[in-house]
């Protein structure tokens, strides 16, 4: 493989747009015959079978594409949603909505005990709450979206997981007493 041929294909697999035979040339400054040589070669290597991508012109220009046989493999792939975890202040802070919305932004903060702005931001981005009007005193109130219920295999708030089922042994709720003083202890300092 030459290096004008590596070079075209990298810029095919940097471009999210097909990519005509003139623009490779201009960035490549290399004359369209060269480009056209590179890229039947590309053409050539791809079609061998053995990488898992080919050479397509669509739209008027050039794009790397999935092979065929990846077809079945990449709908399941892709069709999961994908969300980077949550942070342990965006959960306290989603759990504190999708079970008392609608909740305002300083009631979270109340309840969690330190301020909440940036972990209500994130789940206001990523779609998992919205707002849903304003309290009596006039702050933003927020819910769960339906992005929250996908998300969570959920066909309805009321499948959520019923709270008062969480009965504790006196010695479970002394150390959850515990716990919770001193991650209260250790947020104040």
């Amino acid at each position: 493989m030459t290096d004008l041929e590596r070079i075209v294909e990298a810029l095919l697999f940097l471009s999210p747009q097909p990519v005509t035979t003139a623009e490779l040339a201009e960035a490549c400054d290399a004359s369209e015959a060269e480009i056209d040589r590179a890229l039947d070669a590309l053409e050539g290597d791809l079609a061998e079978g053995a990488r898992g991508v080919v050479l397509r012109q669509v739209a008027g220009g050039h794009t790397l594409a999935a092979d065929p046989i990846a077809e079945d493999a990449a709908r399941r792939l892709l069709s999961r949603p994908r969300t980077p975890p949550l942070t342990q202040a965006q959960a306290e802070t989603l759990a504190i909505v999708s079970y008392l919305q609608p909740v305002s932004r300083p009631e979270i903060a109340r309840i969690r005990g330190v301020a909440s702005e940036s972990a209500v931001a994130t789940l206001t981005e990523r779609g998992l709450i919205e707002e849903s009007g304003r309290s009596r005193f006039g702050a933003i109130v927020y819910r769960t979206t339906p992005l929250f219920e996908k998300l969570f295999g959920l066909s309805g708030l009321d499948q959520l997981p019923d709270p008062s089922r969480f009965d504790p042994t006196p010695e479970d709720e002394r150390e959850l007493r515990e716990r919770l003083l001193k991650a209260g202890e250790q947020r104040a300092s």
